[in-house]
């Protein structure tokens, strides 16, 4: 359960970071494409802040908490790298 929920900050934050270049970037798809971009390594950063805290006050293991860590950044990591895709495809007019 706990992670399906921090799967969902991290849609959560998708979202943020997209809000985000709209305000910056202005109209068009080539900002939401560099917000989305821009989100993987901050995704990465709070997926591995949970997995420290699985770790260190949760009690579980290293080896316990790494298969956690891939499914918690990979499914929005994923999504934002396809979005990206679209986006900047969308960019180029194609």
């Amino acid at each position: 359960m706990h992670a399906i929920l921090v799967i969902g900050a991290g849609f959560v934050l998708l979202g943020i970071c997209l809000g985000v270049g709209r305000l910056i970037g202005g109209p068009g798809p080539a900002p939401l494409a560099t917000a989305a971009r821009s989100f993987v390594p901050v995704w990465l950063f709070g997926a591995l802040i949970n997995m420290w805290i699985g770790v260190s006050q949760a009690g579980y293991s290293i080896s316990e908490e790494l298969p956690v860590l891939a499914v918690v950044f990979a499914v929005p990591a994923a999504v934002a790298l396809v979005l990206w895709r679209m986006l900047l495809k969308r960019a180029k007019g194609g």
